[in-house]
């Protein structure tokens, strides 16, 4: 375990490799029953590295996946884990209604609470898809009992991204009330905030960019939001049919993730959201 002094967040996007958004028309929802699952091999992979570094993490996990394998869920829980909520469906919030949202959300807390036997208080939108013009999904995350979200990152990049937030964690006052947002880490890279938090930017840029990240926030005494896939760490995945420019990005440096692991949870210390900030109080 690490002797750094701040606890930082570590998270999981707990989804099967085949609930992305890049293969979304490759592999629309009416097939995810017939594609293989290859998820808990690799969950198992993660339960082992964190404990071996004396790490906790949160799962943010999908409902569709969670109501077809409960037994995961629950081994994550019995180990100390956070479980909390990434949608029924992990479709983008700007596809949805604030309906369909409510729904949504409902539906997957529901199932989370009913597996785990726990309450649930975070959520994460699927691709980050809580951006600017979509602030009513927090109105609905309180009414529906949420505690905390942790969509928000504060970058410029077309599809995703709310440029102008704080970077580190803070409360977003609305109507419903008030809910604490536990944005994604980033640094500044000449004058321009860039992603450090993990996903394939943990593949594909340099580690130091995620490893300056930290040390940034560590100046500052705040824990840093990282976020993994499990399929990040799955090299044998299959490859399914997309564009170059979506194969590179979503099968580039998967071997690099499980050594880049290794390193950061031996350098930094890591905790579950709900333990850093002490949301069930």
């Amino acid at each position: 375990m690490s002797d750094s002094p701040c606890r930082h967040v570590f998270s999981v996007d707990l989804e099967e490799y085949f609930q992305v958004q890049v293969f979304e028309r490759t592999v629309p929802r009416p097939l995810w029953e017939q594609m293989p699952s290859r998820v808990e091999a690799c969950v198992d992979q993660l339960l082992e590295l964190l404990d071996r570094h004396s790490a906790l993490a949160t799962f943010f996990t999908v409902g569709w996946l969670a109501e077809r394998k409960p037994g995961l869920v629950r081994r994550i829980v019995s180990l100390g884990h956070e479980i909390a909520s990434h949608s029924w469906w992990h479709r983008r919030v700007t596809t949805l209604t604030p309906t369909e949202f409510r729904e949504d959300v409902r539906r997957c807390r529901a199932v989370l609470e009913d597996v785990t036997g726990r309450r649930v208080f975070g959520f994460r939108a699927p691709s980050f898809s809580i951006v600017p013009g979509t602030e009513w999904a927090f109105d609905i995350l309180l009414e529906e009992g949420y505690r905390y979200d942790s969509s928000v990152f504060p970058i410029r990049r077309a599809g995703y991204g709310y440029p102008g937030a704080p970077v580190i964690p803070y409360q977003i006052r609305r109507p419903a009330g008030v809910l604490l947002e536990l944005p994604l880490a980033t640094t500044l890279a000449g004058g321009v905030r860039v992603p450090a938090a993990g996903g394939a930017w943990f593949r594909h840029l340099p580690y130091a960019v995620t490893d300056r990240a930290f040390r940034e926030h560590e100046r500052k005494g705040d824990g840093a939001m990282f976020y993994i896939h499990p399929w990040e760490i799955d090299e044998g995945q299959p490859r399914l049919p997309v564009s170059i420019l979506q194969r590179l990005r979503h099968y580039g440096g998967l071997s690099r993730t499980a050594p880049r692991l290794e390193r950061l949870l031996t350098t930094y210390r890591f905790v579950s959201a709900e333990r850093r900030y002490d949301v069930a109080a």
